[in-house]
């Protein structure tokens, strides 16, 4: 069964005809940056008339060294400017969550909680998630085969809580390659829960770059524009002013200059199909 999931003021689904965005910045850096990335979404949102999720993370405890960026603040600094942009612009918010604990002083701040790929097999993260009742968009591991998602969703389904998202970004492919299988986007859909494609992700190189990971943001627009034609609730792109010199995930961060010409070369290919 094809499942709807509510948010706010619109709906989330396989064969919706309004595309979801789930975008912003890898990481929550400080107010400026995060405000002009917000300002500039919502106004796409306006324009092009398709449903957003505000995404940014609050901290990155997944990286490749110890020495890697992980957070610029404080958690209740983080959070005052995620409220911000929640009410400033009236927009949906997401971030993503590493242990339970970090859930109870999440839940009153966003209103979607994603479970990053490396934890996608946690039990215990992802049913503390579910118990909450809010949506859970949940990040396809890259060691996971796309059936493979049956038994996450069905932990959270089990729980008592349907509001589910699940999210391709890519498999492994070797050493520091990921591979997008687009057989995979309609395998996962027959689950019934909404699928999203991670289109900034799936170009990662994880490690590549030895004590971070690289990436290969030329090629963001050929995913995402096959993903879109295959059909998709919703697109995950993160975007950044000058991803060049952004502390996490830069390489494959599409430059926040260049974002609207990608969304209106998606919106002409959903249109289409």
């Amino acid at each position: 069964m094809k499942k709807k999931i509510k948010l706010s003021n619109f709906i989330i689904e396989n064969d919706s005809d309004r595309l979801t965005f789930i975008s912003g910045p890898c990481l929550l850096e400080n107010d400026k940056m995060v405000y002009k990335v917000a300002s500039k979404l919502s106004s796409l949102s306006k324009k092009y008339k398709f449903n957003l999720i505000f995404k940014c993370s609050f901290d990155k405890a997944n990286r490749s060294s110890h020495k890697s960026k992980r957070s610029q603040m404080s958690f209740n600094a983080a959070m005052d400017i995620l409220k911000t942009i929640k009410k400033d612009f009236k927009l949906s918010v997401t971030t993503d969550v590493h242990e339970t604990s970090q859930i109870s002083k999440l839940i009153e701040y966003i209103d979607v909680i994603q479970i990053p790929a490396f934890l996608s097999r946690q039990t215990d993260l992802i049913i503390a998630a579910a118990d909450t009742q809010k949506i859970i968009n949940v990040k396809k591991g890259q060691f996971l085969a796309p059936w493979d998602m049956v038994n996450v969703t069905k932990k959270i389904a089990d729980s008592g809580n349907n509001n589910i998202l699940v999210t391709e970004r890519g498999a492994s492919f070797g050493y520091n390659t990921l591979v997008s299988d687009m057989r995979s986007l309609p395998i996962m859909a027959k689950n019934g829960y909404p699928v999203i494609f991670d289109a900034t992700h799936s170009v990662q190189q994880p490690g590549g770059l030895g004590e971070t990971s690289g990436g290969q943001r030329e090629f963001v627009e050929y995913l995402a524009r096959a993903a879109v034609a295959v059909g998709v609730a919703g697109v995950f792109i993160e975007t950044h002013q000058d991803p060049d010199n952004a502390p996490s995930d830069g390489p494959n961060m599409v430059p926040l200059d260049k974002l609207e010409k990608l969304l209106s070369q998606l919106f002409e290919i959903d249109n289409l199909i």
